[in-house]
């Protein structure tokens, strides 16, 4: 039996549904909006994905996306550089910045540790942690891991690792369900679970 997706579309289609939350479904949908849509429109889309990719960079200091080294939030003398907020990745500094709740400074993990998924310390971006622990004067460290097993088996080796030091170690408080993120997290919530943190 033919097909009767021509392969363009196809190949279209197969490439969206790799995307987050993105199935075939919505990929076919996706497809045939951009198919309808006018060609300028899908060139500023193309054009876009590119320059994004080109010019997006990390923060040497806290591992932010930014176009500028360091990182606005890091440039920024208004923050407080004694307190950073530790989260897993950018979506989450997004999550709490929107809150408008936090007026310290950031440091993006990579991810948590997982053992099952082959994810160590040492994938981790603690050595840049550990370099400015020790460079910036840093009194409080505030662990805003997702709640998850791996968040918390990040927090309790990140306590464990800085507490030593003579380093305030908190955690947010509980607002979040077990297996929920941050990006998700309403501005309310994010605050509640910031202003009511506890030492891990």
């Amino acid at each position: 039996m033919p097909t009767i997706i021509p392969p363009s579309l196809e190949a279209a289609i197969t490439h969206l549904s790799k995307l987050p939350t993105i199935g075939r479904r919505s990929a076919e949908r996706l497809a045939f909006h951009l198919l309808k849509a006018p060609k300028t429109q899908v060139e500023e889309l193309a054009s876009a994905l590119l320059t994004m990719r080109e010019k997006l960079i990390r923060c040497s200091h806290c591992h932010h996306i930014c176009e500028q080294d360091p990182c606005p939030i890091c440039r920024d003398t208004q923050r407080d550089p004694k307190i950073l907020c530790v989260v897993e990745d950018p979506l989450d500094v997004l999550a709490i910045e929107t809150a408008g709740v936090f007026g310290g400074k950031y440091h993006i993990l990579g991810g948590c540790l997982s053992p099952l998924k082959g994810v160590t310390a040492s994938d981790l971006n603690l050595h840049t942690l550990d370099a400015r622990v020790e460079q910036e004067g840093v009194t409080e460290l505030i662990l805003a891991m997702n709640p998850s097993v791996e968040g918390e088996a990040t927090i309790l080796f990140l306590t464990d690792r800085f507490r030593s030091r003579g380093i305030r170690v908190s955690r947010i408080a509980l607002g979040l369900p077990m297996g929920g993120s941050l990006e998700h997290a309403d501005g309310q919530t994010l605050e509640h679970a910031l202003r009511g943190r506890r030492d891990a």
